[in-house]
């Protein structure tokens, strides 16, 4: 890469865009560390049985009003209010205000905003930000995926160089998902955990950007939403590695996903189809 096309990539060199999701990602920090470990949390169960608390859906709405503002003619798709399809445009946010509500409201500390942008049916603009970490990701397409605090002091991130399953360190978030049943790769997915090197269920948005860090090499989910997986995209992509659906297809089409080193990818997905 030439001096002219490092300054290119500098992570301080944000597009309109991804400006526009560091600021939402700025708003939903202030709210849900506010609310985080509030003894006056109020959490409900949804009809699929999850936890929503009120800093899910106030983040959300916040969110969703300065879109309103700065993006009148984008869609939205969030996780706590559904879909908003506004004129014909193909750009389309999409929203997960709190990933990993379950700790949130527990006090554990592991949960993220994650903001993303879809043109047509890429994701072009990713930020995940982990305030309770005092930890952010982000990436554009064709400029990199990083880390830190702030753009002009951010770290660029890179996967991990391992080349064997047996050397790689493996995340997930529950061993016990019925959906490793349902989807038919149960047998699979206990055999590569028993074939890796290391595994660890550091769960959620956390396991695929540990991918995208090189810190871990495949991190794979049986069942996802499209707001747990858009801002995922272009970080571990950006960062060189591969993320699809557990069927090898598209990660946003398939409602599971694998991330991984790029090496590891096919041999990983045909383990975790593998018969016998």
């Amino acid at each position: 890469m030439t001096t002219e096309d490092a300054e290119d990539h500098r992570p301080e060199q944000l597009s309109d865009d991804l400006a526009l999701a560091f600021r939402l990602a700025d708003e939903a920090d202030a709210i849900t560390l506010k609310r985080f470990r509030s003894l006056d949390l109020v959490v409900e169960t949804k009809p699929d049985l999850t936890p929503v608390s009120d800093a899910d859906r106030a983040t959300e709405d916040q969110l969703r009003n300065t879109l309103a503002r700065e993006r009148p003619d984008d869609g939205i798709i969030g996780e706590e209010f559904g879909t908003d399809v506004v004129g014909s445009t193909s750009r389309r946010w999409v929203l997960d205000p709190i990933d990993g509500t379950k700790n949130y409201v527990r006090g554990v500390p592991v949960w993220a905003t994650l903001i993303a942008l879809m043109v047509s049916d890429d994701v072009e603009v990713g930020v995940v930000s982990a305030p309770a970490l005092g930890m952010r990701w982000w990436a554009s397409a064709g400029r990199g995926a990083w880390t830190g605090h702030h753009p002009s002091t951010g770290r660029r991130l890179s996967v991990s160089h391992v080349g064997a399953i047996e050397d790689a360190s493996v995340s997930f978030s529950e061993l016990t998902d019925p959906a490793w049943q349902t989807s038919g790769t149960e047998a699979g997915f206990r055999r590569l955990l028993q074939r890796s090197w290391r595994s660890r269920a550091y769960g959620d948005f956390w396991s695929h950007l540990l991918v995208a860090e090189g810190a871990v090499d495949i991190a794979v989910e049986p069942e996802l939403s499209s707001w747990d997986i858009a801002a995922l995209v272009p970080i571990v992509t950006e960062a060189g590695g591969s993320i699809t659906g557990i069927d090898g297809r598209p990660a946003m089409a398939s409602g599971s996903a694998v991330s991984t080193n790029g090496r590891l990818h096919a041999e990983v997905l045909d383990e975790l189809h593998r018969r016998s």
